[in-house]
């Protein structure tokens, strides 16, 4: 549930005031908060205050489960988009998400079993089958050819006096 609050300026701002559906189970926080790192110490030992690991576990969920985009984290209120996918990159780079799927893994295998004989993997490389000469001349290019007019001089020279010699798309060269 979102609570409208107007900001100062006149603009809407978004204010998560209860559990929405998108947040973390307390059960599910509990098995989490073990596995992330201890927060790296401030080299001048002040600082602003950290956000709270579970707001920004809440936020990353939140953008990995939707595919909204960081910077719409500041209009939910959870945590801004920059804590967010700084912690991100923290836990990542400490590995905790690895560490998550692995658990669910092992934890899926226990309950429902996974049959590890059977494993698949997709995927292809090659060329385009329809490509090559029939497909036509690039759309942004049009198939000119010679220097761009825009950026080339003209049989008087340019402005900046370098005089030009080799043809352009829509200029001869005498």
């Amino acid at each position: 549930m979102f609570l409208v609050v107007s900001s100062g300026e006149g603009g809407i701002v978004g204010v998560v005031d209860a559990d929405d559906g998108w947040r973390l189970p307390d059960w599910l926080w509990a098995r989490l908060e073990p596995l992330l790192p201890e927060p790296p110490s401030h080299p001048l030992g002040c600082h602003r205050p950290r956000v709270p690991d579970r707001d920004a576990m809440d936020a990353i969920l939140l953008v990995l489960r939707t595919g909204m985009q960081w910077n719409a984290l500041n209009a939910t209120g959870i945590c801004s988009s920059s804590a967010a996918h700084r912690r991100f990159q923290e836990w990542v780079d400490a590995g905790v998400f690895h560490e998550i799927w692995r658990q669910g893994l092992v934890e899926y295998d226990s309950v429902v079993g996974i049959d590890w004989a059977f494993l698949a993997a997709d995927g292809a490389m090659g060329k385009a089958p329809l490509g090559g000469a029939n497909t036509g001349p690039n759309p942004t290019d049009r198939a000119k050819r010679g220097r761009n007019v825009r950026f080339s001089a003209t049989r008087t020279g340019s402005r900046s006096g370098w005089r030009m010699t080799a043809p352009t798309a829509t200029t001869q060269s005498s």
